[in-house]
């Protein structure tokens, strides 16, 4: 056989271990786990901690639903306004002075101290606020994220009824502009492919994540983990946040969101680009040998296959073109479950590979960015790069 030929078996099996070996990841029922509600008198006391900085455009769409919560039990929120210059805080009040339900604390951390990325300083005085009242659970979510009105009633009770220290869900992101229908599904596609949810909530197992946008926390869990000092300087706050909790002991679960969506609109390419590009090599720990094992292993998985299929046709490569079309056609099929999901037409699944190559040049354009010095950045604030940040602990 030819070389070519040669590479796309190679590329054929691996999407064979991916179909079958990597947690069937592309499947998309991985939903709240069985649940029942507690007894009417016996739900816990919430707190749910929203940092936003800069987030007026989405906060009249997010906002009012996490306040308008049908929970029987207690719960508040606290949005923790980090250093807006568009009238966050002002605009928070206004829309819970408009539209009543849980209280409302709008309260402003200050400048974060070198060492802490993100938005976890604005976390930490959420927190911080919040273990005053001794809550059961913290809700960690975004500033942009929409809640149904039954969305912390469903998470709360999936805690309780499994025993669960952590619980989250990816939240729905917004799938509307030409850019997110190709970009956005395959963000948490690729997700999943690094993070199998169903072996993220398997005692014992290694793996762990969580989305930020959605995270219920047992207090207990968050202070035996130290969250979030021990994880201050973490880029991807939401998987070290996650790791932290499994290390110290916790069960974990994390899936798809069925009451959570994300109002965030990103209509360009440079927008998605950003978004990706800014925790991209972070994912990888700043290695250049992980950087390059992950080029190559993109070309190998998603690549190789069109082009194995293109050149086999054209130079007459039987086994070439039917090893690279096998491995195309076991790529697409893993991904329409993701783009039903999302209610995107399935003829995006073919594209596949040219939406990879997209994120390949995004990763490597997170490391360029990083050996620039630029750093990490969270709404328009940069940080120091992490391999130049002292350890505090």
């Amino acid at each position: 056989m030819s070389a070519i030929a040669w590479t796309a078996a190679g590329s054929l099996a691996a999407w064979l271990w991916l179909l079958l070996g990597q947690g069937f990841f592309w499947r998309t029922d991985v939903r709240l786990p069985p649940r029942r509600d507690p007894d009417y008198d016996n739900w816990p006391y919430v707190c749910v901690v929203v940092p936003a900085r800069g987030e007026a455009a989405v906060l009249p769409e997010s906002l009012p639903s996490l306040l308008s919560q049908d929970y029987p039990g207690r719960a508040e929120v606290f949005l923790i306004d980090d250093g807006s210059t568009d009238g966050t805080g002002e605009l928070a009040r206004e829309l819970a002075r408009r539209h009543g339900g849980l209280p409302l604390t709008v309260s402003s951390p200050g400048e974060p101290p070198s060492g802490w990325t993100g938005k976890l300083w604005a976390v930490r005085h959420g927190i911080g606020l919040a273990r005053a009242r001794a809550p059961e659970f913290l809700l960690l979510t975004d500033a942009d994220i929409a809640h149904r009105p039954d969305s912390l009633r469903a998470l709360v009770a999936a805690a309780r009824t499994g025993g669960f220290d952590l619980v989250s869900q990816m939240a729905r992101l917004r799938a509307e502009s030409r850019w997110e229908r190709l970009v956005v599904p395959a963000f948490v596609y690729f997700f999943a492919q690094l993070y199998p949810f169903r072996w993220i909530g398997v005692r014992g197992s290694r793996t762990a994540a969580a989305a930020g946008g959605c995270v219920l926390l047992r207090t207990e869990a968050a202070e035996r983990a130290r969250i979030p000092d021990a994880i201050r300087q973490s880029v991807i706050d939401d998987v070290a946040l996650a790791r932290a909790v499994k290390a110290g002991g916790g069960h974990i679960w994390l899936g798809l969101a069925e009451r959570v969506d994300s109002v965030r609109r990103y209509p360009r390419l440079h927008d998605l680009w950003r978004m990706v590009a800014r925790s991209a090599y972070a994912q990888l720990r700043h290695n250049p040998l992980l950087l390059a094992g992950t080029v190559l292993g993109l070309a190998l998985v998603y690549l190789v296959p069109p082009a194995a299929l293109l050149v086999g046709l054209a130079t007459g490569d039987s086994p070439a073109a039917l090893a690279g079309g096998l491995a195309w056609l076991l790529m697409t099929a893993t991904y329409v479950p993701m783009l039903r999901h999302y209610a995107q037409p399935l003829w995006l699944a073919p594209l596949l590979p040219f939406t990879a190559f997209l994120y390949l040049l995004m990763t490597v354009d997170s490391a360029v960015q990083h050996y620039r010095g630029r750093g990490a950045a969270w709404k328009g604030r940069t940080y120091a790069r992490p391999d130049t940040v002292p350890d505090e602990s």
